[in-house]
């Protein structure tokens, strides 16, 4: 891996679903998830960077120090227990030395952080089980995404000719119906955060990091096409580059200089043309902003 980032970053990004599910909410029936009180669709952080961390592994698959550790191939306790194998340390540290425990805990960190794209980028929780390599707060973070204006969800009736069971072939039935929920239209926006202090005191988190992140980003619809989720695209990409670690400028001040608005005598909105996108190109001293989409 390469030197940790010296700049810290936000970032702003807008996408939008076309007759589709861009997030499903298990406990309202995989319905796309909204806020209850202004109807505003919502997408979660964690499916944003489940995105994230799908190309990544698509884009570097096999290549050393880009696995991904939050996937479901085998038990993150099994991973790190890989971590004290592959640094030939002792197992089951519970019950011995304290600063031996930490010692072995630090160095167990290193490794997952060394090999796993994702722990580098947004961290994990990794103290479970008889193998802890601790807990490793990431760089990168994601706010939940919002949609612009509300979004109307729709139950949309589909039905199978092809029957499931053989009773029911027997029995002549024709079809089969179920349903599909989904949104005509929405344009969504999220932020983000890219600490430089946390890349360099934990992670180690690089320029070459960043730049996958930001190519993640931008092409996290592409290779995670379904039926349900019908036609995502990433539409814009805005980058605020500090010229320190620790920042020159607030976040929220920043963030304020993308506005978009729906253009006069549109509605409901059903194109990303319906919108108009306004950047206020003033920037604070030391804040530089990069139109990455």
């Amino acid at each position: 891996m390469g030197e940790a980032i010296k700049n810290r970053y936000e970032f702003v990004v807008l996408f939008d679903v076309e007759n589709g599910n861009p997030n499903g909410d298990p406990d309202a029936g995989n319905m796309p998830r909204t806020d209850p009180e202004t109807s505003l669709g919502i997408v979660t952080d964690v499916c944003l960077k489940r995105k994230i961390r799908n190309f990544v592994e698509l884009y570097k698959e096999g290549e050393p120090g880009y696995n991904i550790l939050i996937k479901a191939d085998k038990a993150l306790n099994t991973k790190f227990a890989e971590a004290y194998e592959a640094l030939n340390l002792e197992k089951n540290q519970k019950g011995k030395n304290t600063e031996d425990v930490e010692k072995a805990k630090e160095k167990a960190k290193k490794y997952i952080c060394d090999n796993y794209f994702d722990v580098r980028a947004f961290g994990a929780v990794m103290s479970t089980g008889d193998y802890s390599c601790g807990i490793v707060r990431g760089p990168v973070q994601l706010n939940f995404a919002r949609s612009l204006d509300p979004v109307s969800v729709q139950d949309i009736t589909i039905t199978r000719q092809a029957v499931t069971t053989q009773k029911d072939f027997t029995e002549r039935k024709q079809s089969e119906m179920g349903k599909k929920s989904l949104v005509p239209y929405g344009l969504y926006r999220a932020e983000g955060y890219v600490s430089a202090m946390l890349a360099q005191r934990v992670t180690g988190f690089s320029e070459e990091d960043l730049e996958l992140l930001w190519t993640a980003i931008i092409n996290m619809f592409e290779g995670d096409r379904s039926a349900a989720r019908g036609k995502m695209s990433m539409r814009k990409l805005f980058v605020f580059k500090h010229a320190s670690a620790l920042g020159n400028a607030p976040a929220q001040t920043l963030f304020d200089k993308i506005q978009v608005q729906k253009k006069e005598g549109v509605n409901p909105p059903r194109a990303y043309t319906d919108y108009t996108v306004t950047v206020d190109q003033n920037m604070p001293d030391g804040v530089e902003l990069i139109e990455k989409l």
